[in-house]
């Protein structure tokens, strides 16, 4: 799933891109072949295989076979399955750091939303289940890593049980949705199916992503590439190679790879937003001023405008105003640990210990990586600290 496990405006931000995003509708992409540059960058640090993120290990398929084998065999694999996840038994542990494989993802007993699809997604598609990637709509939710901002998309799983294939009756005559975002509700998502092919795309791109906030711009090449040779049709990579190439300095290598997403989707904001960025180091100024006017229009409040706006009244020493401005971001984003964080630190600013408190959890419960959880848990214990005293 894309699930926040999910990659990218102000007026503008330094880069925007996104994690999960693919189109099916449009007409297709013409070859990418003339957009990459092998030649401007060094090989990759490993090998980049887009099959082995839906590989079966042997150890899954020996968990396969002391979990599901063994059971009656009348009973609905689907079932089984759903139960294991529900139940704990893998004892898997959400963390957004890397974007893993399926079966990475099972010896951690760990990894983020897509993470936990793949190894989903490669467990049925083991028992001979059949396997339907959702696309949610309109689910983006946004992070960022220094001057790049990031918009999570998601995505999750309909798992169904051919019985008469299998010649065992299945107790349920609908389809078993796998979601690991638990903060909605699927019965209410509007969702479109996409293809297996986008899926593994997703995860190459996201890997693409991981390694371009990490500096590793040469190896996030290479991943970004390889999404899009995999499935040409997905947006996103096209927006992370233009970043890339903006990152090394080659704004005529971006302003041609974005260019080439608005001829799908002239108002896809992440590439318009990257695009004015690469045209302004063109110094095509007027271009770049028509362009960002069109993206005033279509996004007058982007993604962390409050808390951009609430983090220079807090520099300015305006404790209430930038209150009230993270405030009016957590409203409209209430699942990003970033955002409650720093209203909680503006209460301790303001003396209120207990909503500074109370705020300061919820950033824990909602953070994504374990070095995020741990950063808050000592922070809460120096606010009780405080509490005591």
């Amino acid at each position: 799933m894309e699930a926040r496990l999910f990659s990218l405006m102000p007026a503008l931000v330094p880069a925007l891109l996104a994690l999960f995003t693919g189109c099916a509708s449009a007409p297709p992409m013409p070859p990418a072949n003339d957009l990459f540059h092998d030649a401007a960058f060094a090989a990759p640090a490993e090998s980049i295989d887009p099959d082995a993120a839906l590989a079966v290990s042997p150890a899954m398929r020996a968990y396969l076979t002391e979990n599901f084998a063994k059971r009656a065999p009348h009973s609905d694999r689907r079932q089984l399955l759903f139960a294991a996840l529900q139940r704990g038994d893998l004892k898997l542990e959400y963390d957004a750091a890397i974007t893993r494989t399926a079966s990475q993802a099972f010896d951690a007993r760990s990894g983020n939303c897509l993470a936990l699809v793949l190894m989903t997604a490669a467990f049925a598609k083991e028992l001979g289940l059949a396997v339907h990637y959702q696309q949610i709509l309109g689910s983006d939710e946004w992070s960022r890593a220094d001057q790049i901002y990031i918009g999570v998309g998601h995505v999750n799983l309909r798992i169904d049980d051919p019985a008469r294939r299998f010649n065992f009756p299945s107790t349920d005559a609908g389809s078993t949705i796998v979601d690991f975002q638990p903060s909605v509700d699927v019965r209410r998502l509007n969702s479109r199916d996409v293809p297996e092919r986008t899926v593994i795309a997703m995860y190459l791109n996201n890997r693409a992503v991981e390694l371009l906030t990490s500096g590793r711009a040469s190896d996030a090449y290479w991943w970004a590439r390889e999404a899009i040779r995999t499935d040409p049709d997905m947006l996103g990579a096209y927006v992370t190679l233009g970043v890339v190439y903006r990152s090394r300095g080659q704004a005529a290598w971006a302003e041609r790879t974005l260019a080439r997403v608005a001829e799908r989707e002239p108002d896809n904001v992440y590439a318009m937003s990257n695009r004015v960025l690469a045209l302004r180091d063109l110094r095509r100024e007027a271009e770049a001023d028509a362009l960002a006017k069109r993206l005033q229009a279509l996004d007058p409040q982007p993604p962390f405008h409050y808390f951009n706006e609430g983090l220079a009244a807090y520099r300015a020493g305006r404790m209430d105003a930038a209150r009230r401005l993270f405030a009016k971001e957590v409203a409209r984003a209430p699942y990003h640990h970033e955002f409650e964080f720093w209203l909680a630190v503006t209460y301790a600013e303001l003396n209120d210990i207990e909503r500074a408190t109370v705020h300061l959890r919820r950033a824990k419960e909602l953070s994504t990586t374990r070095r995020d959880q741990d950063l808050y848990a000592g922070k809460l214990e120096r606010l009780r600290s405080l509490t005591t005293q």
